[in-house]
């Protein structure tokens, strides 16, 4: 196991009716009276009564408002909330949706704080370290992206059609709340597209090198036997509260850093996937499950010992030899991901694989970037990978 250091001061209230706490919550993090900015997307919060819970329960602060965050939140968006931040003296930032709204108030607590005549966008672009941040706390109403629990963020550029990642300590919330009873309204496809966010952000995490850490793999590979065993449940009842709890705990534990600690992390499908929402538009779930695969397959030589493991140990597979019982994980992977409703080839989205395949090259051929655990995905491999999608 590698040397770590862990840090997640967070603080999660979990279950039915937890949105009542908020006041207190606020009121722990940064003391009564502060000014609140609730921000959130595109008015979904309050059709599932989410919006009217949280105006109920803050008593002890002045609320305003921010809406509008995309799906894939966009610098340009997050600077009009930075410029109603500075207009309005908030001091406490409250997200109130799923994982792109708590994203996009992450990279507003820290433009916020930037000097002025900087540009924020470095906080993503360069991944310059954060200063200083203004406090932040989540209403969670989608379980993918486990935001709520650490401190990264995924930010878009309209004007480059950029995608890039930050993270900092300075952005972890102080709190969030998770009541898997406002997650029953979501449409089908976002909750598919959450369960292989989840999925896939378990796997960048294990599926690398083997540096003997069984606890860490135990965790990894639990996690994923919950997800094959919720996920049917939730597309057949999207309000099964235990069902939806568990998926809800998934998504939370898949990215809260208790599955790195010690490890050789990849991330490279999450790179090429962020590449490809920028330039075609597909949702983060759809570009996840499109790569995952075909990127396993071009690694699976390096990557046999892990995939090996998970076939063995979550999908049942008796195949002695390394590299077959890979190729089970990847056939069994691909095969979850269709049974959900996802489709998993680029032309599924209308997109010509050869064209992704030299936009996203050149993108990364500019960068100089070199991704995987090893720094083995070349932008060559990644133009192979995208052919083969």
């Amino acid at each position: 196991m590698n040397n770590f250091d862990f840090y997640c001061p967070t603080k999660i209230v979990f279950g039915k009716g937890s949105i009542a706490q908020l006041n207190d919550l606020i009121n722990e993090a940064v003391g009564k009276g502060k000014r609140v900015l609730m921000i959130y997307g595109g008015g979904s919060i309050k059709k599932n009564g989410v919006y009217d819970q949280v105006k109920a329960a803050i008593k002890d602060h002045k609320l305003f408002e921010f809406s509008g965050v995309e799906p894939n939140p966009t610098y340009e968006t997050c600077m009009k909330a930075v410029k109603m931040v500075k207009q309005k003296r908030i001091n406490f930032l409250l997200a109130v949706g799923g994982g792109s709204t708590l994203d996009a108030t992450k990279f507003i607590a820290a433009a916020s704080k930037y000097k002025r005549w900087k540009d924020p966008y470095n906080i993503v672009s360069r991944s310059l370290p954060v200063k200083k941040a203004i406090p932040l706390g989540s209403v969670m109403t989608l379980p993918a992206t486990g935001s709520e629990m650490n401190c990264a963020s995924v930010i878009s550029r309209t004007s480059t059609q950029e995608k890039h990642a930050f993270r900092d300590p300075k952005v972890f919330p102080k709190f969030s709340i998770v009541d898997p009873q406002t997650t029953y309204t979501l449409p089908i496809e976002q909750v598919r597209n959450g369960i292989i966010d989840t999925y896939t952000h378990v796997m960048e995490q294990y599926a690398t090198c083997d540096v003997n850490t069984p606890l860490q793999d135990s965790w990894a590979l639990g996690l994923i036997k919950t997800l094959l065993q919720e996920a049917p449940k939730v597309l057949a009842n999207n309000e099964d509260y235990e069902a939806k709890a568990n998926i809800c705990w998934c998504a939370t534990c898949g990215l809260n850093y208790w599955l790195s600690v010690g490890c050789i992390q990849d991330w490279s499908t999450h790179r090429i996937g962020h590449e490809i929402t920028a330039f075609y538009g597909l949702s983060h779930g759809q570009s996840l499950a499109v790569i995952l695969p075909r990127l396993w397959q071009a690694r699976k030589q390096d990557k046999a010992q892990k995939l090996a493991k998970l076939a063995r140990e979550v999908y049942g597979c008796q195949e002695a030899d390394d590299l077959k019982a890979a190729d089970c994980a990847i056939g069994k992977t691909e095969e979850f991901f269709n049974s959900l409703g996802m489709k998993t080839k680029l032309a599924d989205y209308g997109v010509d694989s050869k064209e992704a395949a030299q936009r996203v090259k050149e993108r990364f051929e500019e960068r100089r970037t070199l991704l995987g655990e090893d720094e083995k995905v070349t932008p060559d491999m990644i133009y192979d990978i995208l052919m083969n999608c």
